[in-house]
């Protein structure tokens, strides 16, 4: 091979890896935030909101197996409901007050999807024994996203204080390759409706851990969701 040919075979291979990393740029920035940094505290998170395409992200399923959300080819209409983890009482009260509307939301033909920051073998254990037996039957499903790439990907990831690490170690909370140890990383509880098409039409998130949706304002997004 001549200089000029290797020259040459340098500057195509060059030109085809930049095309590579374009494409995989302009996905993640039209699917979600993959592409911005995870916010310094939980007031300045800038989530995903409704008129944005929803993002595609891999969680875990309990069972310690891959879960590819891809909105491009969604059967039902979704509902994306992020929490803390299982250690978090506030969460424990949501996630109770939960039982009343998801028989409803399942009867509308809206598939629910639980995301918490709890590694895969947590998912249950980690919530309280209330709360477990509230969802007994209801066919929900929980997922880990310890990784942080949900989060990250609906825009309401963000640092986790040094402080509420250490407070949750000294509480002796099993937090252990949680997305809040393994990155520092905790959600903004959210909720997100998802259509079909893969749109989201609407998004909740609030920085105050302790505020959440109320139901009927969860059921009215719903309704409108499968109105479209």
């Amino acid at each position: 091979m001549t200089a000029g040919t290797r020259l040459r075979a340098l500057i195509l291979g060059s030109l085809a890896i930049a095309m590579v990393l374009s494409l995989v740029y302009s996905t993640s920035t039209h699917y979600g935030h993959a592409d911005v940094p995870v916010a310094s505290t939980a007031a300045e998170i800038k989530p995903l909101v409704a008129g944005d395409p929803a993002p595609y992200f891999t969680v875990e399923t309990v069972d310690n197996e891959s879960f590819d959300f891809d909105p491009r080819r969604l059967e039902r209409p979704v509902v994306l409901i992020s929490f803390r983890g299982g250690w978090c009482p506030f969460c424990n009260i949501h996630l109770s007050e939960l039982k009343d509307v998801l028989p409803e939301l399942s009867g509308m033909g809206i598939d629910v999807l639980f995301l918490s920051g709890d590694r895969p073998e947590l998912l249950y254990s980690s919530l309280s024994r209330e709360t477990q037996g509230h969802f007994v039957g209801l066919g929900y499903t929980i997922l880990s996203d310890a990784n942080a790439q949900a989060a990250i990907a609906l825009g309401i990831a963000f640092k986790a204080s040094d402080k509420t690490i250490q407070r949750r170690l000294d509480k002796g909370q099993d937090i252990e390759r949680s997305s809040m140890q393994r990155h520092g990383v905790l959600p903004v509880p959210a909720v997100f409706a998802i259509s079909r098409e893969g749109e989201i039409t609407f998004a909740y998130a609030n920085a105050d851990y302790k505020v959440r949706l109320p139901n009927d304002e969860l059921l009215t997004a719903a309704a409108e969701l499968v109105a479209q």
